[in-house]
Formats: structure tokens, C-alpha cells, sequence
């Protein structure tokens, strides 16, 4: 599967390998030469996927989750309240 080297350097992942690896938009990955010179390109590792990654698993590990009674209208008159 060959792709085209951009003026910047840049070059577009194929989809196929980009959903092989789970990559998606703003993904980090790590390249690598190995002994035959080739480029091989690891997928991030939940472990290791720095500090962005780790809020974004924070917040997908407990969205849709919520168990609040209120209703938005609700809560909005009990915060503007004059006490």
C-alpha cells in the first residue's frame, strides 16, 4: 500500500491500517526503524498514552453514566435562587 510524501513531510495513513490500529483523530502514535530499515508505526498503548489520553479514558470510563434527578430548568432555578 503506498501513499505520496508531502512538501512538509506528512503523509496520509491508510484507513484500512488506521482502523487496524484503532487510530483516530489526534491519536499518538510512535514510529520506529527496525534492522531492515523499515518503518514501522505503533499504535498508543492505554498505559502509555500520556496525559491527553488518560483524561480522555477518565471521562469515556463514566460518560452516560449519571444518575441526577434534576432537570435542567430545575437545577438552573435552585442556583439562581435569592437566598
Amino acid at each position: 500500500m503506498a501513499t505520496t510524501l508531502t512538501s512538509k513531510g506528512q503523509v496520509t495513513i491508510p484507513k484500512r491500517i488506521r482502523d487496524t490500529l484503532g487510530l483516530r483523530p489526534g491519536s499518538a502514535v510512535e514510529f520506529s526503524v527496525n534492522a531492515a530499515h523499515e518503518v514501522v508505526i505503533h499504535p498508543p498503548r492505554a498505559a502509555e498514552g500520556g496525559p491527553a489520553a488518560a483524561a480522555r479514558d477518565r471521562f469515556d470510563a463514566v460518560r452516560g453514566r449519571a444518575d441526577v434527578p434534576w432537570r435542567t430548568d430545575a437545577l438552573m432555578k435552585l442556583l439562581r435562587a435569592d437566598d
